[in-house]
This record gives structure tokens, C-alpha cells and sequence, in this order.
């Protein structure tokens, strides 16, 4: 019966993102939505089966023109409800949705907290093998930072989806939070660059400064 649900689940969110491609121009849509449900159950060791449907629904409302009711009325208001809290508000500025979310996520449920890591796993994998076009190697770095500030208050929701992330980011942020000899980057716009100062530490300085800050993750 949960197969059931689940394969049901991906065959209405493969029909809401039949248009649509990732940021690499190239690859379908529907491929994240299924990595995000597989990552939680192979890496997060996730078996909650909203938790899941959760997983391969939770772009529709943000990207495609999918309703809450529509959710509602095929898989209930839970998954609804689950999918609403990981969707940003698009009629704010980039900037503004960017950093709601890491104000915002430690007050999220553990369902939607555990997705969102799994959704930043997938991003981060995405982002190291095939980047966006048009994204310079200092916005990858700055997405990076990102995903470890929306991190760091939701820690505990998954120690597996963190270790995940953070051994991502650690291998592959300029210079390496963790620097591990003979360990090369994932992506060649990775470059460890010792003489750039890492963005923390400037004086009130803020990813989200960046007028190309990295949107639809």
C-alpha cells in the first residue's frame, strides 16, 4: 500500500515538472525530486512515507502552478502542509527569501527539517558535478556558505543528512573548512584559494550582499 502512495506521488510530480529542466539547461527537473527521496532513504535512513512523499513534492508549489488544495485533495494535509513549509514566498525579494530560511528553518517541524538537508545534499551534489550556467566559481562558494548557515540551526534533525552535507561543503568551500592532504575538489571552479579571506570574517559581510545570489534551491 506505501508503494502504492509513493509511486503515485512521483507520477504527479513527474507530470508537474514534465517541462522543466535543472539550472544545467540539460538535465529534467524530476531527476532532483527523486534524488531528494532517494537520499533520504539510502544516506538519512528515512522510511516515514510523508516524509518521502514530502521529498518528491516539494518544488510543485514553488515552481510549478500546483495548488495547496490540489496537494490536499491527492495525498492529504499533512504532506500539504509539509510541502508549504520547505516553499519560499516568491512575491519577497531573492535576498529576503534566502535569509528567512536561515532564520527561520530552527522553527520548522523535524519532517520539514530533515527534507530540507536532504534537498541541500542534492543541491550541493548537483552544484560540484554540473553548475549552473552562467554561475561564476564565487556564487558556488557563496551557495555553499549558505547551506552551512541554513544548517547550523537545525542541527540534531539528522545527524546522517549532516555529516553528508558537511563533508560536501568541508571538500569543497575555498580555502576547505577541514583541509585534508592529497584531497582534490569536486568541481573544477573549486580551486582552494588560501590568500581569499573566507566571508565570515569580514565586517558585516553577508552571502546574501551578492546582487547574483543563487536562487530556486
Amino acid at each position: 500500500m506505501e508503494m502504492d502512495r509513493l509511486l503515485r506521488t512521483l507520477h504527479f510530480a513527474a507530470g508537474k515538472h514534465r517541462l522543466q529542466k535543472r539550472k544545467d539547461g540539460v538535465t529534467p527537473y524530476i531527476n532532483h525530486p527523486i534524488a531528494v527521496a532517494e537520499i533520504l532513504v539510502r544516506v538519512g535512513k528515512v522510511t516515514d512515507l510523508l516524509t518521502l512523499q514530502g521529498g518528491l513534492l516539494h518544488d510543485t508549489l514553488e515552481d510549478t502552478p500546483t495548488t495547496v488544495d490540489e496537494l490536499t485533495q491527492h495525498f492529504g494535509e499533512t504532506v500539504a502542509r509539509l510541502v508549504q513549509e520547505v516553499t519560499d514566498d516568491k512575491s519577497l525579494p531573492k535576498a529576503t527569501r534566502k535569509q528567512l530560511q536561515i532564520e527561520k528553518m530552527g522553527e520548522k517541524s523535524l519532517r520539514a527539517k530533515t527534507l530540507k538537508l536532504a534537498d541541500m545534499c542534492c543541491n550541493v551534489a548537483d552544484l560540484l558535478e554540473k553548475p549552473p550556467l552562467g554561475w561564476s566559481a564565487q556564487r558556488c562558494q557563496e551557495y555553499l556558505l549558505w547551506c552551512r548557515q541554513v544548517m547550523e540551526p537545525i542541527r540534531g534533525s539528522n545527524p546522517f543528512l549532516e555529516n553528508h552535507l558537511d563533508n560536501l561543503i568541508d571538500r569543497n568551500y575555498s580555502p576547505p573548512l577541514q583541509e585534508k592532504p592529497g584531497q582534490e575538489s569536486l568541481c573544477q571552479g573549486f580551486a582552494p584559494n588560501p590568500t581569499r579571506a573566507l566571508p565570515w570574517t569580514r565586517q558585516g559581510a553577508s552571502p546574501l550582499d551578492s546582487d547574483s545570489w543563487p536562487g530556486g534551491e
